[in-house]
């Protein structure tokens, strides 16, 4: 990876990458160069993805024209002729490409992700001591991946032969959803390549654009990365937890990643709209679910839809039988923990939210409605606890949070001798004054705690998407400038972290 990463919350890719790539994208369209504008795109798409790591710049490639290969094939045979098989040339089934092509794209994937995890656990198994050479994951490789098994299927139906490779280049690279989402669907944004409607530059977009960008970029490094602070402190830290300390960590990492990927999202559809292409919502306030199949509506809403579309239904969806229908959940969130990372903690928290939608499918059938306020915290505490297992390296590091989230005697039981000194230096004299009416664990974590009751009031508002929607009226932009003023500030003063959906 290059040692200065151009993540979207980095002065190179604000001050001087995206203002580049735009001014030249609309100069060329200005005059009439509307080819080059999109190869413009392209070339300017891979650069970004190439800026992490040259050396992974054959591999997206060579993907993207053997998958722009096959799905011509496979669009322009989609029965034509009175009296198709469905047979291609020679015999050869359209399925079978269609299969061969599915297979391609998850043995690559597979390779790159999954090797080293299974030979581990082969190694575990078997008592051998198996090695290969440590394989770097690719960037952005589940989600260029799954865009581009969506097209495959597509062009089986015969969905896509009115495309071309530099309107294909473009749907894959396009910089804005390339690393970590959402994965498009070729119908919400090829078309939109080919619109005279976004071709110039247009105000009323770039106002919004730029607004949206701003509450992201305020979302990730103002708030989700001093989130980050409190959550690696607790999760990496070693030590053991007492109850103020397991809660303070894991409403810490739970609100570092809505944050995080939350503004990533913004940003993504921010600088999308600069060229006036529209993504698809990827996050709609998950945090106001009132269950975990409303959680999964608004949370990864495109990663959802892909599990759902392409491997709950094909597995039988509801068609089966009732245990069928619950073992299919079940695999299709374990499958989608997977996806997440490699490891048995990304499994763990499948299997918890598949096994939580299948009780809630049977609460459903129960016909007892819950008070929405009890609804609400269920559904938030369960949540909350299954990140503990996203978010912790080992499983022991698991249990030793979630065993302080249960420790209610160290409630009160936490002495100020056995407590380090280091816990109270943030008040001074003010953690003397607690003391003496706060139990010590919570005194020690009071700024932790404040962050995330402001963190409470701000999920339950509107989200900058609903924002942006309405009129951006003076005080809306007034509101805009100084978020985003106050965003670029604490960007140029620290360093911010990769976003944690890059990992995935």
């Amino acid at each position: 990876m290059a040692a200065s990463s151009m993540v979207f919350s980095s002065w190179q890719f604000i001050l001087v990458y995206l203002p580049i790539v735009v001014l030249i994208y609309f100069l060329m369209n200005h005059l009439r160069w509307i080819t080059a504008g999109k190869a413009w795109l392209v070339v300017a798409s891979l650069f970004f993805y190439s800026y992490w790591d040259t050396k992974h710049l054959p591999l997206i490639l060579g993907s993207i024209f053997v998958n722009f290969a096959i799905g011509t094939y496979l669009a322009k045979s989609h029965g034509p002729l009175p009296g198709d098989t469905g047979r291609l040339n020679h015999g050869i089934s359209r399925k079978m490409v269609l299969a061969a092509g599915i297979a391609a794209n998850l043995v690559l994937l597979g390779y790159y992700k999954y090797t080293n995890f299974l030979l581990d656990n082969v190694n575990a198994l078997l008592g051998t001591a198996h090695t290969v050479p440590q394989i770097v994951l690719p960037l952005a490789i589940s989600f260029f991946t799954f865009t581009q098994i969506v097209y495959l299927v597509d062009s089986y139906r015969g969905e896509t032969a009115k495309y071309g490779i530099l309107n294909y280049s473009l749907f894959v690279t396009f910089f804005p959803h390339l690393i970590a989402g959402p994965i498009v669907h070729h119908q919400q944004i090829m078309p939109q390549f080919d619109s005279r409607w976004t071709l110039m530059l247009r105000k009323s977009n770039l106002l919004k654009g730029l607004f949206i960008f701003g509450i992201g970029l305020f979302k990730k490094v103002v708030i989700a990365d001093n989130f980050a602070v409190w959550a690696d402190a607790g999760f990496d830290g070693g030590q053991s937890l007492g109850f103020f300390a397991a809660w303070a960590t894991s409403l810490a990492y739970t609100f570092q990643l809505y944050f995080d990927f939350s503004g990533y999202c913004d940003m993504a559809i921010g600088a999308s709209l600069l060229f006036n292409i529209s993504l698809p919502i990827n996050f709609n306030s998950p945090y106001k679910a009132l269950n975990i199949q409303d959680f999964w509506r608004r949370w990864h809403i495109t990663l959802s839809s892909f599990l759902r579309d392409y491997l709950y239904i094909p597995l039988g969806g509801n068609r089966s039988s009732e245990y069928q229908t619950y073992l299919n959940i079940f695999i299709t969130f374990v499958l989608g923990g997977l996806w997440h990372g490699a490891t048995w903690m990304f499994v763990i928290w499948g299997a918890m939210h598949g096994a939580a939608l299948g009780v809630h499918r049977l609460w459903k059938k129960w016909g007892r409605p819950m008070p929405a306020a009890l609804a609400w915290l269920l559904t938030f505490v369960f949540v909350n606890v299954a990140w503990v297992f996203f978010r912790a390296k080992t499983l022991e590091d698991a249990a030793r949070v979630l065993h302080g989230m249960v420790d209610f005697r160290s409630i009160a039981g936490t002495s100020l001798p056995s407590a380090p000194t280091s816990d109270f230096a943030w008040g001074g004299w003010l953690s003397d004054v607690l003391l003496q009416y706060l139990p010590v664990g919570l005194v020690g974590h009071v700024p932790a705690y404040l962050a995330i009751a402001f963190a409470f009031i701000v999920v339950r508002q509107k989200n900058s998407i609903e924002i942006a929607s309405a009129s951006l009226g003076s005080a809306k932009l007034v509101c805009g400038v100084v978020i985003f003023s106050l965003a670029m500030y604490a960007m140029l003063a620290t360093t911010s972290s990769v976003f944690l959906y890059f990992n995935f």
